[in-house]
């Protein structure tokens, strides 16, 4: 049962024991708000949201958000999602309806209470990208019937969705294109690149790179990412997005092996892995827009932030 409270805001974080949701989770209650976390628990992790339990403002919803639910909210920020590929190719069908199915019943949600609703798309939306770095008004070079396309469209499909009910029913959305995300609660089996590095680089073996190691990312590290999403969430009306949120520091897959070797003292060895079918040869956002709008650029270099996650993979394998 959702408790919610008069002198509270109540913001729903779907998705919320996931990497980024749990750390959200724990941000806006660190801000006094009465938080509710829906997830399902297909890729998020209840060790997670473990130590918000105890707080008396935090309730936990075990719920697919395919199906419909409601409970009074202020806000919601919509993240309900698989996002890394091992993830979301294992049942594409399922990550299609949860990114849509699980849009609609957000709004549906978000239009009952009259509550502010922020979507978490991604720079997947931009596909191989043909436009170098990508800022929002580039409308993506993406592969409609790929094995990555269940995300990149499902991801596409629900910005649309946002922006038809802003349109017809004046709700107040907020979206943002989340680049490559990078910290602690990142899963050891997501197969997201930073983590894979790190785990493999800990424990001696070879570290994979696909392709010849010069396509390029760019991360941002979690602190950094919740910052920006709760900048657009209290952002007025008139802003809706999207917004690029990421780091523009752009480092080869190579530079990154490089660098988790270094900081790991590891004796692993670089091996290459044929690429996988429609993998972005570059990717890094523009943020002028984020600067403009909210404020925000990142403050934590890669460095450091890489520092942070080895120690917390150091401590739970």
């Amino acid at each position: 049962m959702i408790r919610g409270t008069k002198n509270k805001k109540t913001v729903l974080v779907t998705g919320g024991g996931g990497f980024l949701g749990s750390h959200l989770c724990k941000a806006l209650l660190d801000c006094g708000n009465h938080v509710v976390c829906i997830d399902n628990f297909i890729s998020g992790r209840l060790s997670n949201i473990e130590p918000l339990k105890k707080n008396p403002d935090f309730d936990l919803l075990i719920h697919d958000v395919t199906e419909p639910y409601n409970f009074y909210v202020d806000e919601i920020f919509n993240l309900a999602c698989p996002a890394s590929p091992i993830f979301y190719q294992r049942d594409p069908i399922a990550t299609y309806k949860t990114t849509v199915l699980g849009a609609i019943n957000a709004l549906d949600l978000a239009l009952k209470w009259n509550a502010k609703i922020f979507q978490a798309s991604t720079s997947e939306v931009y596909g191989d990208a043909l436009v170098h770095p990508q800022p929002e008004n580039y409308w993506g070079n993406v592969n409609p019937h790929g094995i990555r396309s269940c995300y990149d469209e499902g991801k596409r499909g629900a910005e649309s969705l946002f922006f038809d009910y802003r349109r017809k029913h004046g709700t107040d959305i907020k979206v943002a294109r989340i680049f490559n995300t990078y910290g602690p609660n990142m899963n050891v089996d997501d197969g997201r690149v930073v983590s894979n590095f790190i785990i493999q680089a800990l424990q001696n073996r070879d570290i994979t790179v696909y392709g010849d190691g010069k396509q390029t990312r760019s991360f941002c590290y979690v602190d950094d990412l919740v910052r920006g999403m709760m900048l657009l969430m209290d952002s007025g009306n008139g802003v809706t997005g999207p917004v690029n949120l990421g780091n523009p520091g752009e480092f080869t897959m190579l530079e990154l092996a490089e660098k988790v070797l270094k900081l790991t003292c590891s004796k692993s060895k670089i091996i290459f892995m044929p690429l996988p079918d429609d993998d972005p040869k570059m990717r890094r956002p523009d943020i002028t827009l984020a600067g403009k709008l909210l404020g925000w650029r990142p403050e934590i270099p890669l460095d450091e932030g890489l520092k942070l996650t080895v120690e917390y993979f150091k401590g739970i394998l």
